[in-house]
């Protein structure tokens, strides 16, 4: 049984990730057209992922860790001699210019995120921000200020449109991208 729904498990990825890497509009990648193409019952979403969303936000994770994999440059400064603030900045803005590179994928996980993300999901900047206070905050202090800072991003992400339009923040140019993370890094680790 176990097997089966492993099985399950990756025909469902498989298909969301079929449907998503190949649409136009992520609105068609629906419940029932992940479904068809897996060839399982609709119920079996909601048995494996508990929705729609959490499926296609784990499609998403597995694309942006493809994506950052591949990213050479990414890796070369991961590795290099930079400060925990400076790899937050790299990492935040690399993961932001992907995300808005394939906003309909992004656009599909980053309310899951945002609103349903399970609250024991690591965060992954959490070891570089206590790098930077070294000792001055406490752990949960650390957890609070990688939590919003990420969520942040996330949310000027989802609303880079609008940020273009009602501030003049351009998030699609990298050097405003960048101005912006520095910015928004400065003001939770300062």
């Amino acid at each position: 049984m176990k097997r089966d729904i492993e099985a399950t498990r990756a025909a469902l990825l498989d298909a969301a990730k079929e449907l998503m890497t190949s649409c136009d509009d992520i609105d068609t990648v629906t419940s029932r057209a992940i479904t068809s193409r897996a060839g399982v019952n609709l119920a079996m979403i909601n048995y494996c992922f508990g929705s729609r969303e959490a499926l296609l936000y784990e499609v998403f994770r597995q694309l942006l860790s493809d994506a950052q994999r591949a990213d050479t440059e990414l890796a070369k400064a991961m590795s290099a001699q930079l400060s925990a603030r400076e790899r937050i900045i790299l990492i935040h803005f690399r993961m932001m210019r992907l995300m808005i590179a394939n906003f309909s994928y992004a656009k599909a996980a980053t309310r899951f995120i945002l609103l349903s993300r399970p609250s024991d999901s690591e965060l992954g900047i959490l070891p570089l921000v206590e790098e930077h206070f070294a000792g001055r905050r406490t752990t949960d202090e650390c957890r609070l200020v990688a939590f919003e800072l990420t969520s942040l991003h996330e949310l000027a992400v989802l609303r880079h449109a609008e940020l273009k339009a009602l501030c003049g923040i351009d998030l699609t140019d990298d050097e405003t991208l960048e101005r912006y993370v520095r910015e928004s890094v400065g003001r939770y680790l300062d």
